[in-house]
């Protein structure tokens, strides 16, 4: 804490504090980057400013107090650099611990290969159940709609779709997918 007789405008130093304080923090300001940081320098400034006269008789403390203002407020602009690239840094290690969505590479050629075996078990099948298969699962068709457009009723539809899914299933079952690279 300050003591309150280096502020007091009785005392010497009180008087170059406040005839020079706005334009020190002005100062400071321009180095720091902004107001907060340049009065917490200027403060600074003036505790530094005390020690150095217990210890030495200054002829002239307002430049030096100039000198401690900038340095103190370069030391700051550098310290909150330093923690900017640490809290980039950490953010940075942050994302690369985050899991990425795309799938790995043996679930895609596993994928793949299921596609191949579901592609030629539904060119295995009777164009009729194919067709009633891709609009069903493919094309959102309901029931209804495959019936009319293959002419035929909706139970039939029905039967074409479940026995037709039923085979692709058994042809693709997993451990006949294992060391399929077709």
């Amino acid at each position: 804490m300050v003591e309150r007789s280096i502020l007091r405008s009785d005392t010497p130093w009180g008087e170059i504090y406040g005839a020079h304080r706005s334009a020190l923090i002005s100062y400071a300001e321009r180095i720091a980057g902004n107001r907060a940081e340049a009065e917490d320098v200027v403060q600074d400034a003036w505790l530094h400013l005390r020690q150095a006269l217990d210890r030495d008789k200054l002829r002239d403390p307002v430049p030096y107090l100039y000198r401690i203002v900038r340095n103190l407020a370069i030391d700051g602009r550098r310290k909150a650099g330093r923690q900017a690239r640490h809290v980039a840094d950490e953010a940075v290690a942050d994302l690369a611990e985050i899991a990425d969505d795309a799938p790995s590479p043996d679930v895609v050629v596993s994928a793949q290969v299921e596609l191949r075996c579901v592609e030629r078990a539904l060119a295995s099948l009777p164009e009729r159940q194919r067709i009633a298969i891709e609009m069903y699962r493919l094309g959102d068709f309901k029931l209804r709609e495959i019936a009319e457009r293959l002419n035929i009723s909706i139970s039939l539809a029905h039967l074409l779709i479940v026995k037709g899914l039923a085979e692709c299933h058994r042809l693709c079952r997993p451990d006949d997918l294992e060391g399929d690279g077709r």
